[in-house]
């Protein structure tokens, strides 16, 4: 089994009052989660919050993490992000002050000799391995939708107008419908990155695959991926963790 190293860091950003990112490490390194909260004032902060608290009680009770089938994972990803959406969308009906909260969600789940990096919304998951950089993850953004339908190119998406634009997300009918999953067979020297938006609204891809190679500590790589994201103009809460294989 390989052992693994992390760093991790949120910010609020030079633009935002307050932080509405959450993260969660386990203790025993089963799963890694990144969330990102939307709504305004306190709601966006309660909906991450909520995602990084009741995923990791469910993930726990259902997966054997010795060495369970894929198809289980998968069926354990879906109902612990499929509670937490449905928790979300009841809190926002009660409460007056959180209604229409909502919050992305990105992770990945250590079983086996198996990642699983799944997501819902726009944060995501990166695989850098032996200089090549790929995105595991799908953004469930009206932007992405257009360049999978052609009507705009990858570059164009970047600044779209509608690139901030979530059409599934916890916190919505849609953010029951599943976790979009990818499994690696990790190695070593593998770096995997989790992230909110934050990130890459400040850095294009080859910005921050370079950032990832430029050191080797885990920590101090995600504190870059931070700064450089809040140098590259990122306009939100900025939030990453780092995840080496050794």
């Amino acid at each position: 089994m390989p052992e693994l190293r992390y760093g991790q860091l949120s910010i609020t950003g030079n633009y935002r009052k307050n932080n509405e990112d959450n993260l969660y490490i386990d203790s025993e390194s089963r799963f890694f989660i990144v969330a990102d909260g939307m709504g305004g004032q306190s709601a966006g902060e309660k909906a991450s919050e909520l995602a990084v608290d009741l995923v990791p009680k469910k993930l726990g009770g259902l997966i054997d993490f010795i060495g369970d089938s894929s198809e289980n994972v998968r069926k354990a990803m879906d109902n612990a992000v499929g509670h937490a959406n449905a928790e979300i969308m009841a809190l926002g009906r009660v409460d007056p002050e959180l209604t229409n909260m909502g919050t992305t969600i990105v992770l990945i789940v250590w079983v086996g000799e198996t990642f699983y990096a799944g997501n819902v919304g726009d944060s995501r998951a990166y695989l850098l391995r032996k200089g090549k950089f790929t995105q595991l993850t799908k953004d469930h953004s009206l932007t992405q939708a257009l360049v999978e339908a052609g009507t705009i190119s990858a570059d164009e998406a970047r600044t779209h107008r509608y690139k901030n634009v979530l059409y599934r997300y916890l916190g919505s009918k849609e953010g029951g419908e599943g976790v979009y999953t990818e499994e690696v067979k990790p190695e070593k020297g593998d770096r995997f990155l989790l992230c909110t938006d934050g990130v890459t609204d400040g850095l294009d891809d080859p910005d921050l695959q370079q950032v990832l190679e430029a050191d080797e500590d885990p920590q101090q790589t995600a504190d870059a991926v931070i700064l450089a994201a809040q140098k590259g103009g990122s306009k939100d809460n900025i939030t990453c963790i780092v995840l080496d294989v050794l």
